[in-house]
């Protein structure tokens, strides 16, 4: 089955361009492109597709807004921000909101569809010029968590020392495939914990247990 795709995007041009990339791809299908939020969510929950990339800069209904009614409405469904914003709190705004994943449009095309692909597989996909800036902010903000962490409320304290292995990981932005390698065990044995963590810490997206292990002080650089 085809990765089924949704372009939310408010530039013509723009969206003509990354259609015809995406339908390059064998294993992708772009299903519909909208210019606005409003039409994107119309045609989100027409189609349900697997992954939408999202524009934070739309006319009338707001790609933030776009967004939190998408992940409300349609949770099983990936939305990834493309945009040309760098600014650290919208990219926190915007994980925060469940958003799976945050590109900026000066992406090589290699990547775009490698992030696609990826978000569609469950895992978060960050540019990397954002990465730095995310834990900056979230380091910042010690003792104010989000909504990750208010979310969460005290389950942390129920992870194994697995789990909380995991955790870290996941807030690096790393793989199952690189978990399993680091950790010595399958990946079958990786998405089992990931699922555990996600049960236990009441969270929906690897995204945001990142976000909840740099609030919390779980992140490390080694």
């Amino acid at each position: 089955m085809p990765i089924r795709i949704l372009l939310v995007d408010d530039h013509t041009l723009f969206r003509s361009g990354v259609r015809l990339l995406l339908q390059r791809q064998p294993d992708f299908e772009v299903v519909a492109e909208a210019g606005d939020g409003v039409e994107g969510l119309k045609r989100a929950k027409e189609l349900k597709p697997d992954v939408v990339l999202l524009d934070l800069n739309l006319p009338g209904l707001s790609g933030l807004e776009t967004l939190q009614l998408l992940t409300q409405d349609l949770p099983s469904c990936a939305v990834i921000i493309l945009t040309v914003s760098e600014e650290a709190d919208e990219l926190g705004q915007a994980l925060r909101d469940g958003a799976r994943g945050y590109l900026v449009k000066n992406i090589d095309a290699d990547a775009l569809t490698a992030a696609i692909r990826r978000a569609a597989g469950g895992e978060p996909v960050i540019a990397d010029s954002m990465t730095a800036k995310l834990v900056e902010q979230f380091r910042g903000q010690a003792g104010q968590p989000g909504q990750a962490a208010q979310a969460a409320g005290g389950d942390r304290n129920r992870l194994t020392a697995r789990e909380r292995q995991i955790v870290q990981w996941l807030a690096r932005g790393a793989s199952n495939k690189v978990i399993a390698r680091e950790l010595d065990v399958s990946e079958s044995t990786v998405k089992i914990h990931v699922q555990n963590v996600l049960k236990k810490l009441n969270l929906t997206s690897r995204v945001q247990v990142a976000v909840y292990a740099v609030e919390h002080g779980m992140y490390t650089d080694e």
